[in-house]
């Protein structure tokens, strides 16, 4: 006759070793990747990972003691719907401790390393110019390299997979093509800054109310963008018209995705996400290269290809773009205090002459100054995005420029680490899993 008892035991012991095993981090991520984060960020990425797996690992002790307590005739139905359910919070847990141990592990090369702390201190420093003068702390940022053709972000707070823990900091996707034009990691700020504002939601009903009387259908639709209207908008504030060229670059594709729309896709049919960037452009710089720009979208994307059922959407719309645009740049709203983005972000900070000016005013130390680099990381990414729209015979020289002021940017970020803390730290964490100390918050 089968032992229950020993069989249910066999199967929590296999669970609570593995749960035991998750905290071996080192294990799962390299240390010269744990070395590429700052330090305060790997501490805060460490902690939240090891109380995660501190509560699993409880759970299992937890199972482990009842079984043992349960007597030889004892019923062990519901022992065995929690050991299933054990099992499955396995999964999840594993599944939130390997997406943040494979984020880390893009840190493993000396360069990418410097170039992804640049990028850490990037998305800060754009959240930083908001949240700060509106008395909110800034969540802190981490990013990571993949494949791919756009950004994503998981936003602090969240819930992660074993929903049991909340993310412990803005973790941003970046794509390997982007990674030396990357305004679309101040699009993912935005959302970020967005979600701690609840702007989404006071953006969606500002369109529900101008819109309206065009039609509520159409302002529905606008109002459902929001979020993704808001991100490109907090993007254009710190980075101006290298937003704009970088977002229609991504999206210069066939006039099939151009017009293609999703009833429930939070992004604008990419038609007229274009033309609302350029619209940002012309609002707050009047005319430019982006008249030019949207000439030869237009020209690209005619929109007698559209779908017929999208022709009325698209023809109501066009002519909104500019109050639309307005809207997003210079309504006043609670998210604000009761004032516009552009009274905390003015656009004027990264219009072309003002970053041609601040290029002239600083001269060579643009590039080799810890000063200027540190202070000026956005604005520089705003000039050489600019640049590479102007001057595309020029792109290796801009890129090489680019490359070497981020590096440099991510080199002066030092991290603080030591590999006698690490040591320490692996020690610690094997005698715990000898021990099996690890008890659950």
């Amino acid at each position: 006759m089968v032992d229950k008892k020993k069989l249910l035991l066999r199967q929590v012991a296999h669970w609570t070793q593995a749960a035991a095993r998750l905290q071996q981090l080192e294990d799962l991520a390299a240390p010269e990747a744990w070395r590429g984060l700052d330090e305060p960020l790997a501490r805060t990425l460490r902690e939240s990972l090891l109380a995660s797996i501190a509560r699993l690992h409880g759970r299992g002790h937890k199972l482990i003691a009842l079984i043992n307590q349960a007597s030889k005739n004892s019923p062990l139905d519901a022992i065995e719907q929690d050991l299933s359910a054990f099992r499955k919070q396995y999964f999840k847990v594993e599944t939130t401790v390997d997406f943040f141990t494979n984020a880390i592990n893009t840190r493993t090369n000396p360069e990418m390393s410097a170039m992804l702390r640049a990028c850490d201190y990037m998305a800060e420093q754009s959240m930083r110019q908001l949240l700060q003068p509106l008395g909110y702390s800034t969540p802190p940022a981490f990013t990571y390299i993949t494949q791919g053709r756009g950004a994503s972000i998981l936003k602090k707070d969240i819930k992660l997979w074993d929903r049991e823990t909340s993310s412990p900091v803005a973790a941003i996707k970046i794509v390997r093509h982007n990674l030396l034009r990357p305004t679309s990691l101040i699009h993912e700020s935005g959302h970020q800054v967005a979600h701690l504002l609840n702007w989404n939601k006071e953006l969606g009903d500002l369109f529900r109310q101008k819109l309206g009387q065009f039609g509520t259908e159409l302002a529905e639709i606008w109002a459902s963008w929001a979020s993704e209207i808001a991100a490109d908008t907090y993007a254009f504030v710190h980075t101006g018209y290298a937003a704009v060229t970088s977002l229609h670059d991504i999206l210069i594709d066939d006039s099939r995705d151009a017009f293609r729309f999703l009833h429930g896709d939070p992004h604008p049919i990419n038609y007229l996400r274009v033309r609302l960037n350029i619209a940002f452009c012309r609002v707050s710089f009047g005319l430019g290269h982006w008249d030019e720009l949207e000439s030869e979208w237009n020209e690209k994307h005619p929109i007698s290809e559209a779908p017929a059922e999208l022709q009325l959407l698209l023809e109501s719309s066009i002519p909104l773009l500019h109050d639309i645009a307005r809207l997003c740049l210079e309504y006043p709203l609670q998210a604000f205090r009761g004032r516009s983005l552009s009274h905390w972000l003015s656009p004027d900070r990264v219009a072309i002459n003002t970053l041609e000016q601040m290029a002239r005013n600083i001269g060579p130390a643009m590039y080799n100054s810890n000063y200027w680099i540190r202070n000026e990381a956005l604005r520089l990414l705003a000039y050489h995005g600019y640049r590479l729209a102007l001057e595309p015979e020029n792109a290796h020289q801009i890129m090489q420029q680019q490359r070497n002021w981020v590096l440099q940017l991510g080199n002066t970020l030092t991290t603080n680490h030591d590999l006698s803390n690490y040591k320490n730290n692996k020690q610690w964490h094997t005698q715990h899993h000898q021990n099996q100390r690890l008890q659950p918050n």
